[in-house]
């Protein structure tokens, strides 16, 4: 898709969701953290793919961790999406992203559906709901509306969950983004591409594949039980790196004839093969924020040689999307 009309659009779409947005700010995943590291990637990962990063040689990487809200107020205890956003600098001034989150798929298979669901998720007034009615939501076989957090006067929890109900392949990702949780750190999460993209090795063979980070340290989420606490994940994030570094191993998986490439609602079955393509160790906390951080426009469709969009609608209107919104953050450009 190059229609900034319509690019323009989905970021308006996202933007309504989250009434005190700032302006120049990202739509979503607002509050960040940027680190500083590199990537190794693996003995066999140029045997899949002829990406420069994957031919053995270490390549300095940036990481912007992050909240899945466009809101400006740091909530980091609450159940919520997070983000990672990578990007490896190659040689010659030319770089390549790959943007991640702790969902394993997306809520919607194209734009007018995303269109759909923003309009359905935009926050109206939320009270707790009682157990009668969470119990026969459950007898409906009805997802029961998570309580309100402390303070919580809105929320667009009801409207995601009545356009699930209504469209079947929203419901993976409505339901993993309601029980998610909150990592305890950001380097304790996994965070998934989502989306399908095609590889080619040396041969010449072309491969779909879904890419994921793991967390060397393994996951682990706060205790669903306890009151969330606001801000804990970038001063935690701080002091992990002061003591050590962390790392992340990106795994690959290679889809088969009949799994879903151009729809990143639909999960693929667990038995396929996966490749560990490389490991990325995170040293140290950015120190200039704005421009390590808030002033970097990443981009999932910014690709090298060797790496290749597949026909996903969403995959690809991600890009212009990306790109009005850097442009009206005033962020730096990265060529294509």
């Amino acid at each position: 898709m190059n229609n900034p009309s319509v690019a323009q659009q989905l970021v308006d779409a996202v933007i309504s969701d989250f009434p005190d947005h700032a302006a120049g700010t990202r739509p979503v995943h607002t509050i960040g953290i940027g680190v500083d590291g590199y990537f190794e990637a693996s003995d066999v990962a140029r045997n899949y793919c002829i990406a420069e990063h994957f031919g053995g040689s270490r390549v300095p990487v940036l990481v912007r961790f992050s909240n899945g809200s466009g809101s400006p107020v740091q909530h980091d205890g609450r159940s919520d999406a997070r983000g990672m956003a990578t990007r490896f600098f190659l040689k010659e001034g030319a770089a390549t992203d790959l943007i991640a989150m702790t969902l394993g798929e997306f809520f919607v298979p194209t734009v007018d559906d995303f269109l759909a669901f923003c309009k359905a998720a935009q926050p109206k007034p939320v009270r707790r709901e009682s157990a009668w009615q969470k119990l026969l939501d459950m007898l409906q076989l009805k997802q029961p509306l998570a309580d309100p957090f402390p303070g919580q006067t809105a929320s667009g929890d009801a409207g995601t969950l009545d356009y699930a109900n209504r469209h079947r392949f929203a419901q993976l990702g409505v339901f993993q983004a309601g029980l998610i949780g909150a990592p305890v750190s950001y380097a304790r999460a996994t965070y998934h591409a989502v989306h399908t993209f095609v590889v080619v090795d040396p041969d010449g063979i072309r491969r779909h594949v879904r890419f994921s980070w793991q967390p060397v340290a393994g996951v682990r989420t706060t205790d669903p039980a306890a009151p969330p606490v606001d801000k804990y994940l970038q001063a935690e994030l701080i002091e992990r790196l002061k003591q050590l570094p962390a790392s992340f191993m990106l795994m690959m998986t290679i889809g088969e004839a009949g799994d879903a490439v151009n729809d990143p609602t639909q999960p693929w079955p667990d038995k396929r093969v996966r490749v560990v393509m490389g490991t990325l160790t995170l040293t140290n906390v950015a120190v200039d924020q704005k421009a390590r951080c808030e002033q970097v426009g990443f981009n999932p469709c910014r690709l090298h040689t060797g790496i290749e969009l597949s026909d996903d609608p969403i995959l690809r209107a991600r890009r212009e999307a990306y790109e009005v919104s850097r442009k009206a953050r005033g962020a730096t450009a990265c060529p294509f």
